[in-house]
Protein backbone atom coordinates (compact mmCIF):
# COMPACT_ATOMS: atom_id res chain seq x y z
CA UNK A 1 0.00 0.00 0.00
CA UNK A 2 2.67 1.90 1.05
CA UNK A 3 4.24 2.48 -2.79
CA UNK A 4 1.23 3.09 -4.47
CA UNK A 5 0.18 6.21 -2.32
CA UNK A 6 3.98 7.59 -3.03
CA UNK A 7 3.43 7.00 -6.06
CA UNK A 8 0.32 8.51 -5.94
CA UNK A 9 1.34 11.52 -4.60
CA UNK A 10 4.84 11.72 -6.84
CA UNK A 11 2.16 12.20 -10.02
CA UNK A 12 0.19 14.77 -7.76
CA UNK A 13 2.68 16.55 -7.31
CA UNK A 14 4.29 16.78 -11.01
CA UNK A 15 0.70 18.00 -11.64
CA UNK A 16 0.78 20.68 -9.50
CA UNK A 17 3.74 21.71 -11.12
CA UNK A 18 3.02 21.76 -14.47
CA UNK A 19 -0.76 23.54 -14.04
CA UNK A 20 1.19 26.42 -11.92
CA UNK A 21 4.58 27.05 -13.85
CA UNK A 22 4.36 29.97 -16.26
CA UNK A 23 4.68 29.88 -19.88
CA UNK A 24 7.89 31.89 -20.10
CA UNK A 25 9.46 30.16 -17.83
CA UNK A 26 10.53 27.76 -19.87
CA UNK A 27 13.71 28.74 -22.18
CA UNK A 28 14.14 26.95 -25.65
CA UNK A 29 17.42 27.82 -27.64
CA UNK A 30 17.49 27.27 -31.17
CA UNK A 31 21.05 26.66 -32.50
CA UNK A 32 20.13 26.89 -36.32
CA UNK A 33 18.40 30.50 -36.16
CA UNK A 34 21.42 31.87 -33.45
CA UNK A 35 23.78 31.04 -36.38
CA UNK A 36 21.50 32.50 -38.77
CA UNK A 37 21.44 35.69 -36.65
CA UNK A 38 25.33 36.07 -36.28
CA UNK A 39 25.96 35.77 -39.74
CA UNK A 40 23.40 37.92 -40.69
CA UNK A 41 25.15 40.74 -38.27
CA UNK A 42 28.90 40.20 -39.46
CA UNK A 43 26.84 40.46 -43.03
CA UNK A 44 26.10 43.93 -41.46
CA UNK A 45 29.37 44.73 -39.97
CA UNK A 46 31.37 43.94 -43.26
CA UNK A 47 28.77 46.33 -45.33
CA UNK A 48 29.40 49.08 -42.50
CA UNK A 49 33.32 48.24 -43.01
CA UNK A 50 32.79 48.68 -46.50
CA UNK A 51 31.44 52.06 -46.49
CA UNK A 52 33.76 53.92 -43.87
CA UNK A 53 36.75 52.42 -46.30
CA UNK A 54 34.95 53.94 -49.70
CA UNK A 55 34.51 56.87 -48.03
CA UNK A 56 37.81 57.48 -46.68
CA UNK A 57 39.21 56.58 -49.91
CA UNK A 58 36.69 59.32 -51.75
CA UNK A 59 38.33 62.15 -48.86
CA UNK A 60 41.71 61.10 -49.47
CA UNK A 61 41.11 61.30 -53.45
CA UNK A 62 39.49 64.98 -52.74
CA UNK A 63 42.71 65.70 -50.79
CA UNK A 64 44.75 64.31 -53.54
CA UNK A 65 41.99 66.58 -56.29
CA UNK A 66 42.66 69.37 -53.78
CA UNK A 67 46.93 68.82 -54.02
CA UNK A 68 46.59 68.28 -57.56
CA UNK A 69 45.02 71.44 -58.80
CA UNK A 70 46.85 73.51 -55.75
CA UNK A 71 49.09 76.53 -57.39
CA UNK A 72 52.51 76.90 -56.74
CA UNK A 73 52.87 79.41 -54.03
CA UNK A 74 56.14 81.09 -55.51
CA UNK A 75 56.38 83.11 -58.88
CA UNK A 76 59.78 84.21 -60.97
CA UNK A 77 57.55 85.80 -63.34
CA UNK A 78 58.45 88.99 -62.33
CA UNK A 79 61.85 88.56 -61.81
CA UNK A 80 62.31 87.05 -65.32
CA UNK A 81 60.40 89.85 -66.68
CA UNK A 82 62.44 92.76 -64.99
CA UNK A 83 65.60 90.81 -66.12
CA UNK A 84 64.84 90.41 -69.99
CA UNK A 85 63.40 94.26 -69.75
CA UNK A 86 67.23 95.38 -68.21
CA UNK A 87 68.84 93.51 -71.12
CA UNK A 88 66.05 95.09 -74.01
CA UNK A 89 66.99 98.40 -73.06
CA UNK A 90 70.58 98.12 -73.02
CA UNK A 91 70.09 97.24 -76.72
CA UNK A 92 67.61 100.17 -77.14
CA UNK A 93 70.30 102.77 -76.08
CA UNK A 94 72.91 101.37 -78.79
CA UNK A 95 74.65 104.46 -80.25
CA UNK A 96 74.61 105.70 -83.46
CA UNK A 97 74.11 102.78 -85.68
CA UNK A 98 71.30 100.77 -84.10
CA UNK A 99 69.81 97.79 -84.77
CA UNK A 100 67.67 99.28 -87.39
CA UNK A 101 67.73 97.92 -91.17
CA UNK A 102 67.06 101.41 -92.07
CA UNK A 103 70.07 102.90 -90.26
CA UNK A 104 72.04 100.41 -91.67
CA UNK A 105 71.54 100.35 -95.42
CA UNK A 106 71.51 104.75 -94.79
CA UNK A 107 75.30 104.50 -93.15
CA UNK A 108 76.99 101.71 -96.24
CA UNK A 109 75.32 104.41 -98.90
CA UNK A 110 76.96 107.47 -97.02
CA UNK A 111 79.92 106.78 -94.94
CA UNK A 112 80.75 103.13 -95.48
CA UNK A 113 80.05 103.35 -99.46
CA UNK A 114 82.95 103.36 -101.60
CA UNK A 115 85.35 106.42 -102.01
CA UNK A 116 84.94 107.73 -105.89
CA UNK A 117 86.52 110.51 -107.18
CA UNK A 118 84.07 112.78 -106.63
CA UNK A 119 84.34 112.97 -103.62
CA UNK A 120 85.98 115.67 -101.62
CA UNK A 121 88.89 114.89 -99.25
CA UNK A 122 87.15 117.08 -96.83
CA UNK A 123 84.27 114.61 -96.94
CA UNK A 124 86.34 111.32 -97.76
CA UNK A 125 87.92 112.83 -93.93
CA UNK A 126 84.56 113.19 -92.45
CA UNK A 127 83.47 109.70 -93.44
CA UNK A 128 86.61 108.33 -92.26
CA UNK A 129 86.01 109.81 -88.93
CA UNK A 130 82.18 108.89 -88.73
CA UNK A 131 83.13 105.13 -89.37
CA UNK A 132 85.58 105.07 -86.35
CA UNK A 133 83.08 106.82 -84.42
CA UNK A 134 80.52 103.98 -85.14
CA UNK A 135 83.34 101.09 -84.11
CA UNK A 136 83.79 102.88 -81.22
CA UNK A 137 80.21 103.36 -80.04
CA UNK A 138 79.27 99.84 -80.93
CA UNK A 139 81.84 98.28 -78.42
CA UNK A 140 81.24 100.59 -75.69
CA UNK A 141 77.44 99.25 -76.67
CA UNK A 142 78.64 95.63 -76.51
CA UNK A 143 80.49 95.73 -73.33
CA UNK A 144 77.45 97.59 -71.76
CA UNK A 145 74.94 94.74 -72.88
CA UNK A 146 77.49 91.97 -71.51
CA UNK A 147 78.03 94.07 -67.89
CA UNK A 148 74.17 94.25 -68.02
CA UNK A 149 74.10 90.15 -68.29
CA UNK A 150 76.66 89.59 -65.69
CA UNK A 151 74.34 91.90 -63.56
CA UNK A 152 71.56 89.26 -64.20
CA UNK A 153 73.77 86.16 -63.18
CA UNK A 154 73.04 86.66 -59.46
CA UNK A 155 69.39 87.06 -60.04
CA UNK A 156 69.26 83.89 -62.01
CA UNK A 157 71.38 81.85 -59.87
CA UNK A 158 68.26 82.99 -56.88
CA UNK A 159 66.10 82.29 -59.13
CA UNK A 160 67.04 78.76 -59.99
CA UNK A 161 67.40 78.06 -55.94
CA UNK A 162 64.29 78.98 -55.18
CA UNK A 163 62.82 77.06 -58.04
CA UNK A 164 64.38 73.63 -57.78
CA UNK A 165 63.33 73.85 -53.73
CA UNK A 166 59.55 74.56 -54.75
CA UNK A 167 59.90 71.65 -57.47
CA UNK A 168 61.05 69.31 -54.86
CA UNK A 169 58.81 70.36 -52.37
CA UNK A 170 55.58 70.91 -54.36
CA UNK A 171 52.48 68.99 -52.73
CA UNK A 172 50.90 68.28 -56.49
CA UNK A 173 51.06 67.23 -60.04
CA UNK A 174 50.13 71.23 -60.86
CA UNK A 175 52.88 72.61 -58.21
CA UNK A 176 55.85 70.55 -59.91
CA UNK A 177 54.23 71.30 -63.60
CA UNK A 178 54.61 75.10 -62.92
CA UNK A 179 57.61 74.98 -61.22
CA UNK A 180 58.88 73.14 -64.20
CA UNK A 181 57.24 75.87 -66.46
CA UNK A 182 59.23 78.87 -64.82
CA UNK A 183 62.56 76.89 -64.41
CA UNK A 184 61.99 76.66 -68.55
CA UNK A 185 60.80 80.41 -68.79
CA UNK A 186 63.88 80.75 -66.64
CA UNK A 187 66.45 79.12 -69.38
CA UNK A 188 64.98 81.29 -72.23
CA UNK A 189 65.96 84.03 -70.19
CA UNK A 190 69.19 83.02 -70.09
CA UNK A 191 69.04 82.28 -74.23
CA UNK A 192 67.67 85.19 -74.59
CA UNK A 193 70.78 87.37 -72.98
CA UNK A 194 73.28 85.12 -74.28
CA UNK A 195 71.30 86.12 -77.96
CA UNK A 196 71.75 89.85 -76.91
CA UNK A 197 74.96 89.23 -75.62
CA UNK A 198 75.60 87.64 -79.02
CA UNK A 199 73.89 90.37 -81.16
CA UNK A 200 75.52 93.41 -79.60
CA UNK A 201 79.53 91.28 -80.32
CA UNK A 202 78.56 90.85 -83.81
CA UNK A 203 77.39 94.44 -84.24
CA UNK A 204 80.49 95.72 -83.14
CA UNK A 205 83.33 93.02 -84.74
CA UNK A 206 80.71 93.83 -88.04
CA UNK A 207 81.25 97.66 -87.67
CA UNK A 208 84.80 97.06 -87.33
CA UNK A 209 85.05 94.82 -90.19
CA UNK A 210 83.33 97.73 -92.26
CA UNK A 211 85.59 100.29 -90.78
CA UNK A 212 88.75 98.47 -92.07
CA UNK A 213 87.57 97.72 -95.61
CA UNK A 214 86.57 101.02 -95.66
CA UNK A 215 89.66 102.97 -94.66
CA UNK A 216 91.32 100.16 -97.11
CA UNK A 217 89.21 101.28 -100.17
CA UNK A 218 90.03 105.39 -98.97
CA UNK A 219 93.34 104.58 -98.56
CA UNK A 220 93.68 103.79 -102.28
CA UNK A 221 91.72 106.84 -103.52
CA UNK A 222 93.53 109.00 -101.56
CA UNK A 223 97.09 107.45 -103.15
CA UNK A 224 95.83 107.95 -106.28
CA UNK A 225 94.68 111.46 -105.78
CA UNK A 226 97.86 111.93 -104.76
CA UNK A 227 99.76 110.17 -107.43
CA UNK A 228 97.54 112.07 -109.88
CA UNK A 229 99.26 114.70 -111.39
CA UNK A 230 96.64 117.91 -110.88
CA UNK A 231 95.01 115.92 -108.09
CA UNK A 232 97.82 115.89 -105.39
CA UNK A 233 97.51 117.20 -102.32
CA UNK A 234 100.28 117.78 -99.34
CA UNK A 235 100.82 114.86 -97.70
CA UNK A 236 99.49 115.98 -94.12
CA UNK A 237 95.72 116.21 -96.02
CA UNK A 238 95.99 112.26 -96.40
CA UNK A 239 94.38 110.53 -93.08
CA UNK A 240 93.58 107.09 -93.34
CA UNK A 241 91.70 105.40 -90.21
CA UNK A 242 92.69 101.71 -89.45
Amino acid sequence: MRPLRLLATTAAFALLLGVTLPARALIVFDPTNYVQNVLTAARELQHINNQITSLQNEAQMLINQAKNLANLPYSSLQQLQSSIQRTQQLLAQAQRIAYDVQQIDHAFSTSYAPATSSQSNQLLISNAQSRWQNSYAATQDALRVQAGIVGNLDTNRIQTSALVTSSQSASGALQATQAGNQILALQAQQLADLTAAAAAQGRAQSLEAAQRASAQDQGREQLRRFLTPGQGYQSSNVQMFH
